[in-house]
């Protein structure tokens, strides 16, 4: 009988109840075939390879990340909180040894779900890895994470929700926002003033094939990880650069996916995007979960795969080898901030970095602006507050008494949110204050 190098938890949450319209790309399908082939390749009469089944993930579990408004039930469904419930799964059984590696087979997927959330982005509603990671904070204490987001799309919603977190490292390797929603992710979005360096974007030009990606993960991030020196390592494994992906433009393959999950090296991956239901996702999720479980890959192949049909030009690779010789530089000797005379990228105001930012929600069509200032205080990570409209609806606030709080920005917290309840200017008032562990609405 064949047993894995490592044990492995695989969690399937295919959302059967749950879908933006029957024949969008986000559905149930997109996890039933793959459900078939694994079981179809005998992956689970693997010793070691064991299916677990997720939790719901509590409201709490929400509102530790999010700045959810008018509410959580007002914007997620149950079938969101058990796609996060399933990551939250995921984490557990990894921080309580119950196996040594987990992924999280889930949808509805998470990574465009930004800090403040009104509606739906990118097929997004909440954060699924976000809530995993700060969930397993909370539970097991304090640690030092580094996610590499492997979807096609720019993960703007994690990235703006690590934005100011020195502890959490976020790599995103994409197709170049030039070229594809949500039209973000570029070299120069490096983290708040507190943060900078713990934000890299590798934007890739279309029609990168295995060459490009495996050597940006070879070249980049593995040096990076390595200097980080995470507690844990989360790949947000998004499988839309695909070369059969009907809405995005690379050629990425299952073998691929499959090596530089090898080379990667996660300890815990969570399923973003991926909508070649068919001709992709069972065999690219096959090769994740015998990579991440540490048996031979080196069999997996998708229909239609012909290596040359899908190289990429030699353009291409110079393109991605002066990627590689210029970004590395971005982390290990990151620029000083600088205030620049535009708000959405950010500016110093005093004592408080200050940015402003507009954010359309195409999956629900909602417009959103806000307004984002955090305190530069040189005893923690800094109160953090945000002021936001949806529409025409009602002015909203969300404050956050950060990990590890200062007297003083704990005490700014609770003074900042009794004002607002005085002056009545906001509809709904939220705190997160994670040093009590204290999560609080107020609505007028």
């Amino acid at each position: 009988m064949l047993k894995s190098n490592n044990t492995l938890g695989i969690i399937f949450f295919p959302a059967f109840d749950w879908a933006i319209s029957p024949t969008h790309p986000e559905r149930q399908e997109r996890l039933l075939y793959t459900q078939d082939q694994l079981r179809e390749e005998g992956l689970f009469d693997i010793e070691g390879i064991t299916e677990f089944k997720p939790d719901v993930a509590s409201v709490e579990d929400v509102e530790r990340v999010h700045f959810c408004f008018p509410d959580v039930p007002s914007v997620a469904t149950r079938s969101h909180l058990i796609s996060a419930g399933g990551a939250v799964k995921a984490g557990e059984l990894v921080m309580e040894g119950k196996t040594d590696r987990a992924f999280a087979m889930v949808r509805p997927p998470g990574h465009h779900a930004m800090k403040v959330v009104h509606g739906s982005r990118g097929f997004c509603t909440i954060n699924i890895e976000a809530i995993m990671i700060e969930h397993i904070r909370e539970k097991y204490g304090h640690k030092r994470i580094a996610i590499v987001d492997t979807d096609c799309h720019h993960g703007d919603g994690t990235q703006d929700i690590y934005w100011h977190d020195p502890d959490t490292l976020f790599i995103s390797l994409h197709q170049d926002g030039r070229t594809l929603y949500p039209g973000t992710g570029f070299p120069r979005d490096l983290g708040g003033p507190g943060a900078m360096g713990r934000t890299l974007n590798i934007p890739l030009p279309p029609n990168t094939s295995d060459e490009g990606f495996l050597m940006a993960v070879e070249q980049v991030v593995l040096p990076i990880l390595e200097d980080f020196k995470p507690d844990l390592v989360i790949n947000s494994a998004g499988q839309d650069n695909h070369f059969s992906d009907p809405i995005t433009n690379m050629n990425f393959s299952a073998g691929g996916y499959a090596a530089m999950n090898d080379m990667l090296k996660p300890d815990i991956a969570v399923l973003e995007g991926g909508y070649s239901i068919q001709g992709a996702l069972p065999y690219v999720n096959l090769g994740i979960c015998l990579a991440m479980a540490g048996v031979d890959y080196s069999h997996v192949r998708e229909p239609n795969y012909n290596a040359e049909r899908i190289r990429q030009d030699a353009r291409t690779t110079e393109y991605i080898k002066e990627l590689c010789k210029q970004l590395p530089a971005l982390y290990f000797d990151p620029p000083e901030f600088v205030s620049k005379d535009d708000s959405r990228q950010g500016i110093i105001s005093g004592d408080h970095f200050v940015r402003h930012k507009q954010i359309y929600y195409d999956t629900d069509g909602i417009n959103e602006v806000q307004q984002e200032s955090v305190t530069l205080c040189k005893q923690c990570r800094g109160l953090y507050k945000v002021e936001t409209r949806a529409d025409s609806g009602p002015l909203c606030l969300g404050v956050e008494i950060p990990v590890k709080a200062c007297p003083e920005c704990r005490a700014k917290g609770y003074q900042v949110v009794e004002d607002a309840q005085i002056k009545g200017t906001y509809r709904y008032i939220q705190l997160i204050n994670r040093l009590d562990k204290e999560y609080v609405r107020y609505g007028f």
